[in-house]
This record gives C-alpha cells, sequence and structure tokens, in this order.
C-alpha cells in the first residue's frame, strides 16, 4: 500500500496534528471517549492508516462499494482506507477491538474536486483514556494499585457501577424475542439523576454462532403533524454520556448486561418517543428499538 512506510515513522513523534508538506496530508492522535464518532478526511490516490491500541477484530463499513478498507490479521492493529470512487462519498466506519470497545469513524471523501489544500488524514494513531468504558472483570491501574494497598482509600462506587451489579444479580430476566433477530433484550430499571436518566438492560444471544453488539443508542423518533410540510418522520440521535457493557462480542447461549447514562431533553412533541437503540455489528441496518419512558422514577441518588 502507497503510504504504510509511514507508520513506524509517526509512532516516534510526539502526539499532535502535523502538517506534511505538499501533499497537505496530516497525522493525528485521538484519544478513545466512548460514544464519540470521529471525522476521517480521505482522498483519491491517497490511502490513511488507522492505528489501534489493541487487536481489531471486526470491521463494519456502511457503505463498501464507496470505501475500500482492509485489516490483516498479521498487522492486527491496523486498518488501511481510502475512498473506491472518485466522486464526493461518505460513509461510517465501526471497528471493534478485542477487549469489546468499540471505535466510530465517519468517512469524509470530497473526491477529485476537493481544493488542492484541503488537509487528508494520513495517520489517526488512537490511544487509550484511562477514564474511558471499564468493562466488568477487568480493573483500570488505579483499581489495582487500590487492591495492592489496602491502606489507600477505595474509590467512590458509581452510579453506574452499581446499576450494573444489580443488572447483574439478575438470574433469570425476562427476555424479549425479536423477528428476524438471534438477539434477545431485557430492559431493566430506568432512573432519573438529576438532568440524566440511566438505563439498565440485558442482552442473550440465542442463535447458533458468535455475535459483537454495537455500543448503544438513544432515539427519539416520531411522526409530524399531518399539515406539516417536509418529512413525516421525526429522528433524532440523542447524546450517550457514557455507557458499560460486560462484555460485546456473545458466543451462542452468552450473555452481557449493559447500562447506559444519556441527557434526556425537557420536551417532546406528542408523537414523538424515546428508544434505547440495540443493534449486532453486522446488522446495524436492523437494530432492535426498545421504548423507553419519557419521565423515569426521580431518585436522588442511585442504589
Amino acid at each position: 500500500m502507497k503510504l504504510r512506510w509511514l507508520v513506524p515513522l509517526v509512532l516516534f513523534l510526539p502526539f499532535k496534528s502535523y502538517a506534511v508538506d505538499a501533499q497537505h496530508g496530516r497525522m493525528t492522535a485521538v484519544t478513545i471517549q466512548s460514544g464519540a464518532i470521529t471525522p476521517v478526511h480521505l482522498r483519491p490516490e491517497f490511502e490513511s492508516v488507522i492505528h489501534l491500541p489493541e487487536e481489531v477484530t471486526s470491521i463494519v463499513v456502511g457503505s463498501p462499494g464507496s470505501f475500500h478498507v482492509e485489516h490483516n490479521e498479521a498487522e492486527p492493529t491496523f486498518v488501511y482506507v481510502k475512498p473506491a470512487v472518485r466522486t464526493p462519498a461518505q460513509s461510517d466506519l465501526l471497528i471493534a477491538m478485542k477487549s469489546g470497545q468499540h471505535i466510530m469513524l465517519e468517512l469524509i471523501s470530497d473526491g477529485d474536486s476537493a481544493p488542492a489544500t484541503t488537509a487528508v488524514d494520513f495517520l489517526l494513531e488512537y490511544k487509550p483514556r484511562k477514564s474511558s468504558v471499564i468493562f466488568a472483570g477487568t480493573l483500570t491501574s488505579d483499581a489495582q494499585a487500590t487492591t495492592a494497598d489496602p491502606a489507600k482509600p477505595r474509590p467512590a462506587v458509581s452510579p453506574l457501577d452499581q446499576e450494573l451489579a444489580f443488572q447483574q444479580s439478575i438470574n433469570a430476566p425476562a427476555w424479549t424475542k425479536w423477528d428476524g433477530q438471534q438477539i434477545q433484550t431485557s430492559l431493566g430499571e430506568i432512573r432519573q439523576i438529576g438532568n440524566q436518566t440511566i438505563i439498565a438492560f440485558s442482552i442473550l444471544n440465542a442463535g447458533d454462532h458468535p455475535v459483537e453488539i454495537v455500543p448503544p443508542q438513544i432515539q427519539m423518533d416520531g411522526h409530524k403533524p399531518k399539515k406539516s410540510k417536509g418529512k413525516n418522520i421525526l429522528s433524532d440521535q440523542l447524546q450517550v454520556r457514557t455507557y458499560q457493557l460486560t462484555t460485546a462480542r456473545l458466543d451462542p447461549g452468552a450473555r452481557t448486561d449493559g447500562v447506559l447514562i444519556f441527557d434526556r431533553p425537557n420536551f417532546k412533541a406528542s408523537t414523538q418517543a424515546l428508544f434505547l437503540q440495540i443493534a449486532q455489528a453486522d446488522q446495524v441496518d436492523h437494530p432492535i428499538l426498545l421504548k423507553l419512558p419519557f419521565t423515569p422514577p426521580l431518585v436522588a441518588n442511585a442504589r
């Protein structure tokens, strides 16, 4: 591939953006953040490199006809991307890593019509974040230090951790089956803490082959009044502040428990409703929508 020789050189550079003379390329360090979508600016004839902090297990691109995305097991932490067409194109790219974390990117190519001065992302160097999503069963360096030193004060347990532990303690959730889906779902407790809503849920792989679960989303859908102009469907994606999953990869018969926090809007149209959106990595275009109450119970503190 044309620009792979850049990778070993850039790893010795400080982690910030650099301008590459003549080609207006840049190499950027990106800190992993839960729910964040990173734009990647591409150009025909140029190949961009995405370097992850751990092994890549799967890749899903929304428009494979518009972008070439490659991953080689011999280079388990690298993904290579370039436009497949010379016209302007745009698509989403989802990368799953061995720990279960997901990276979401927006691929953008202005095609041959892009101005010569437009920057191209030659390299995205993803760096882990100490305060990022913690998957159950793993310890951060801070948690390990606390375990090793009994005299050190233990950190306070977050509302997310409390709700996740309670959801895990439910031995037999009430599972809901969905037509055309091999996963089943169970909605747990929903609470309002201040201006935010916290949701607990579980997912079961009832099929006969493994699946991966993409990061959960919150969606507000509805219909406009009949006399309104424009599109009849109202759909908004709400920001997920943070979430936890015990695991993102489910073998047949396996279960994962999750919890998330999002900012609930202050009001909505009478025709709109809130949904928790859950999807498999290989069926992101066919998500499961779990309807949520707009006004959950208000509590001063979590469990």
